[in-house]
């Protein structure tokens, strides 16, 4: 014999809102679309008086008692949500982490050419992660590897600050540096 488990599964996010006849409570607290208290009514009544207005009757606050319901265009005021919400991501900034890599014996315009790359990466606001990763016999001179993320950090330090400093993890030695901050 078999059991079977139905889940009902909800977006927490974008929750709908209950709207006219998926409004289930019987007295709910009405205000009307200009934004004045209609008071306490059934929930006929208020079905009635927003059919009047040709809107709707939104439930925007299921959990107070009595519930609160409003009069409103609801199509109208989804399309200001979804817009509102465009906006916001729209004005959102991603930082990203771009990495550099140095070696223990990067020439002088090697070096210079990285730098400029760190600086515009630095400009555009993103953070540069340095990294040196020793091989062989180089794992027996990290003064050489720290030495060179010292002068690659003030190669940068008109644009940048030091987030972490140098550091040995394993193989490599890594350093983070992140855009000054806007004054």
């Amino acid at each position: 014999m078999s059991t079977f488990y139905f889940l009902e599964v909800r977006s927490i996010s974008k929750q709908e809102l209950p709207i006219n006849e998926e409004i289930k409570e019987k007295e709910i607290r009405v205000i009307d679309a200009d934004g004045s208290q209609l008071g306490i009514m059934a929930l006929d009544e208020a079905l009635k008086k927003s059919a009047e207005k040709d809107l709707d009757l939104v439930m925007i606050a299921p959990n107070a008692k009595p519930a609160v319901c409003k009069i409103m265009d609801y199509g109208k005021y989804k399309f200001e949500q979804t817009k509102k919400e465009k906006e916001m991501r729209k004005n959102q900034k991603v930082v990203e982490t771009k990495e550099i890599r140095l070696g223990l014996s990067t020439d002088v315009h090697d070096f210079e050419t990285k730098g400029n790359h760190a600086v515009k990466f630095l400009k555009s606001g993103n953070k540069v992660k340095v990294s040196i990763r020793f091989r062989g016999r180089e794992l027996g001179h990290p003064e050489i590897g720290l030495e060179n993320m010292k002068r690659f950090a003030e190669y940068c330090s008109e644009v940048s600050v030091v987030e972490k400093p140098a550091k040995m993890e394993g193989r490599n030695m890594l350093m983070f540096l992140s855009p000054k901050p806007n004054k």
